[in-house]
């Protein structure tokens, strides 16, 4: 990198509105080739909107850009590309009905000669491998999208970007759904880029990917610069203090006093792992976090108890009494709850309002002979908004309108607002920022000590060591090892995730 050679990327006094509301006041940003630049903000700050500048997405109100020195009007996407700059959003933008290397070459499909200009399958295939193997995704270019993961969609979307061969690359919060090897390898493969020159600009909530990897961060707060930090300024606290304008202390998790009373699992066998019978329990006051990598089973574990997906075999029981579940209904009317790994797809409508979402789960009790009580469901809503603290301008806001914080606390809201028993939490801090990932962890902790029995999977190791009172590590459909809060260790742990180390099950420890 030389600082003294003139930017790549130069954004000056990036203006815009939304409805009369300031998403960016003359926000600027240098990038250099070969840099990392790291975003950060909480949600809301502006991150995602200056991107969308920069992407072609949005058109801003005033400002300018440069790229390599010639000011440029960015008209679309398409234009964007055609400039050497590529984006992976956060929520993300695959289609289903294609397969992996379809979304991969999404509109640069190489074709067939003669008239018809027919996709040439074969050329498409063998040009997606070497992408899907840089990346570590043991998938097939033929394997139809709308049967991976999370995790793996998010993979597919990174393999696009990589397809463009980008002098510009933006990267927003793409390690989000990843596995800590999964991490490791994208942030391996962002250090091999910026060695070949190509510069990055990196959104992500996690700070110590940032800390690891920025050369430079770059700090918004409620559309504004706030500051910049290089070299070894780049701290957890100094990038707190910036994003949120006050130190932030997130509280360890202390040991939950055990009760006898406890919601309990035993010889559960899904469809994703029929060979593997799995047992736990979570007693009340406790927090149990899940572990373990993509595909490891624990989010159709969630998904079987909760009547999502059929599930082979097992007993659910709830203070000493089993519980028939065949369907989510009977999960709901029992006290069940998920709140999903994708919000946007399953967790939410996007279209719908505050007030529609949070009572959508629970319309018979809004419903007077036939017709809807709108008064009585936005009491509800705006009960959960403050609550929750929920940032939006009213319960008549759209949900895609607001923050994935804010998202995230609607679903939560939904549920809390019909008084849980159990509650399944997915990933429940993806892509939300410090300040919210706060105010949930402490939700979770009022909850378990109202006696709410909570199961939080999740990849962020940690969060898993910082909330969970008990953590249960999975492989491959199996419960591999268990382990309290005084004897957690992140090695161990991992041990088991890639099961290359055997321990008891919950069951047998319990």
């Amino acid at each position: 990198m030389r600082y003294d050679a003139e930017p790549i990327l130069t954004m000056r006094g990036i203006d815009k509105q939304f409805s009369g509301v300031h998403a960016l006041r003359s926000v600027c940003l240098d990038v250099y080739e070969g840099q990392v630049v790291a975003l950060v903000g909480e949600n809301g700050a502006g991150k995602s909107t200056l991107m969308n500048v920069l992407g072609g997405v949005v058109r801003p109100d005033a400002g300018q850009i440069r790229i390599r020195g010639r000011e440029v009007g960015v008209r679309d996407v398409r234009h964007a590309m055609a400039l050497g700059i590529a984006f992976i959003h956060q929520e993300l933008h695959s289609l289903d009905n294609l397969d992996v290397a379809g979304n991969i070459f999404l509109g640069r499909e190489p074709r067939c000669g003669g008239p018809l200009q027919l996709i040439d399958r074969r050329r498409l295939y063998a040009a997606a491998r070497p992408y899907l193997e840089r990346l570590g995704l043991a998938v097939s270019p033929e394997t139809g999208v709308a049967s991976l993961s999370l995790a793996q969609r998010q993979q597919v979307e990174i393999a696009r970007a990589l397809s463009l061969d980008a002098r510009i690359l933006i990267m927003d919060e793409p390690t989000s759904s990843l596995t800590p090897t999964e991490t490791d390898r994208l942030l391996a493969i962002i250090r091999d880029l910026r060695a070949a020159g190509v510069s990055v600009i990196y959104i992500s909530h996690r700070l110590s990917e940032v800390r690891h990897l920025a050369d430079r961060v770059e700090v918004l707060r409620d559309g504004c610069n706030v500051g910049s930090l290089c070299g070894d300024e780049i701290q957890n606290q100094s990038m707190v203090r910036l994003m949120v304008g006050r130190d932030l202390a997130i509280p360890q998790r202390t040991p939950a006093a055990v009760s006898s009373e406890c919601f309990a699992v035993r010889g559960l066998r899904t469809k994703a792992h029929p060979d593997a019978a799995i047992s736990f329990s979570v007693s009340a006051g406790q927090i149990l976090g899940f572990a373990g990598l993509v595909g490891a089973g624990r989010s159709e574990v969630a998904r079987s108890v909760c009547g999502i997906d059929p599930r082979l075999s097992g007993q659910i029981r709830l203070a000493g009494r089993t519980l028939r579940i065949e369907s989510a209904r009977d999960a709901i009317d029992q006290g069940i709850y998920l709140v999903p790994e994708d919000r946007r797809r399953s967790g939410l409508i996007a279209e719908m309002n505050v007030r529609e979402n949070i009572s959508l789960a629970n319309l018979g009790r809004y419903a007077r002979w036939g017709w809807i009580d709108r008064a009585a469901e936005a009491r509800a809503a705006a009960g959960q908004c403050r609550a929750l603290n929920v940032a939006t301008p009213s319960p008549e806001t759209k949900a895609r309108n607001l923050s994935g914080g804010n998202q995230q606390k609607i679903v939560l809201g939904k549920w809390l607002s019909m008084r849980p028993k159990v509650i399944f939490l997915d990933e429940p801090t993806r892509g939300i920022d410090v300040g919210a990932k706060a105010e949930i962890y402490q939700l979770m902790r009022q909850l378990a000590a109202r006696g709410v029995f909570i199961v939080m999977i999740s990849s962020d190791m940690e969060e898993l060591l910082s909330v969970s009172d008990r953590i249960v590590v999975m492989h491959e459909g199996r419960i591999t090892g268990a382990v309290d809060r005084e004897a957690f260790c992140e090695e161990t742990i991992m041990h088991w995730a890639v099961g290359s180390a055997e321990a008891e099950t919950m069951e047998t420890k319990s």
